[in-house]
């Protein structure tokens, strides 16, 4: 008796080895799909890794990794004493918060005014309309941004003067940077920021509206009961993943509109690595604040995950 039971533990292994084996080929035109973003994860995301290593060097391009004075923490050091660091970090804060109060609503608002509208036509055609901003480069909305607010027959003063108002100067006024840069970002993210929110709502199975309509509840309660809870799995999904990128606002569009006039409120860590760290050859500086931000980041999502875990939602681990 305990010899068959040795036969068959020892005939259940390659089993599973091959059954494995015959799940990958049987599904091998999706794991196909997959290579190509798992390559791109490897090569363009994991092995630059190695290069966080002069975050705690003298980098001296051409001694190379292996070459170069190893100096510990000393980069960190310089950025938590630099003088602007505090400003640097408030203006990134102030700019994320922003980003967080005004524009992640929007697209879940847009997602719910579009999932009431029945007519197809007109609901893909807003669709459209809402998506093309965000096939635009920073470099074009900066530019239209300065046709519009421009003080020389920009169109918004030319509306101010006939309106009988004073000319603002809104392009090298610090004062209209802030509210310039989030109201770029929602016109032109909130359109694409709807996608995953109308692929969640397609998935709510229609018998709860069927359901709630036989109960008498009309479309605003339809949304608050039903559609706002489907989807709250998502939004916290997605609220965790922008919590993470606390740091992260993105070079190019806020470099553009950095000017002198304004750079006391518009100075993130992204232009400030670029000005101090980049064209001053100053490699291991720049990695270090590239590496605090990652840290930062990190630190960032794990602890919303944890807080989303113990509100009783799933997280995104």
């Amino acid at each position: 008796m305990n010899d068959t039971i040795v036969s068959n533990q020892v005939q259940i292994k390659p089993k599973s080895s091959s059954s494995l084996l015959q799940r990958v080929i049987k599904n091998r035109a999706i794991y196909l799909m997959i290579l190509p973003g798992f390559l791109f994860f490897i090569i363009f995301k994991y092995v630059p890794m190695w290069g966080l290593v002069i975050a705690f060097q003298d980098y001296k391009p051409y001694l190379g990794i292996t070459g170069s004075k190893w100096v510990g923490f000393d980069n960190f050091q310089r950025l938590f004493e630099e003088p602007a660091f505090f400003r640097i970090l408030a203006n990134t804060l102030i700019l994320f918060g922003m980003n967080l109060l005004f524009f992640f609503p929007v697209p879940i608002l847009l997602a719910l005014m579009l999932n009431e509208v029945r007519h197809s036509g007109f609901k893909r055609t807003v669709q459209t309309l809402v998506y093309i901003p965000h096939f635009m480069s920073w470099v074009i909305i900066v530019s239209i941004t300065f046709v519009m607010l421009s003080m020389d027959r920009g169109i918004i003063n030319e509306m101010l003067a006939a309106a009988g108002y004073d000319k603002i100067n809104f392009l090298l006024n610090a004062s209209w940077f802030r509210p310039t840069y989030i109201l770029q970002v929602i016109w032109r993210e909130a359109g694409w920021g709807t996608i995953i929110y109308l692929a969640a709502m397609a998935a709510i199975d229609p018998g709860l509206y069927e359901a709630a309509k036989m109960d008498g509840a009309g479309r605003l309660r339809q949304i608050w009961h039903i559609t706002i809870p489907s989807v709250r799995g998502v939004i916290i999904v997605l609220l965790i993943l922008k919590i993470g990128d606390v740091l992260e606002l993105g070079f190019e569009q806020v470099y553009l509109l950095l000017n002198s006039a304004n750079r006391e409120v518009a100075e993130i860590f992204d232009t400030y690595v670029y000005t101090a760290g980049l064209k001053q050859g100053q490699y291991s500086f720049s990695t270090a604040v590239g590496f605090f931000k990652s840290i930062i980041g990190l630190i960032l999502v794990m602890s919303a995950n944890k807080l989303a875990k113990k509100a009783g939602e799933d997280g995104i681990y």
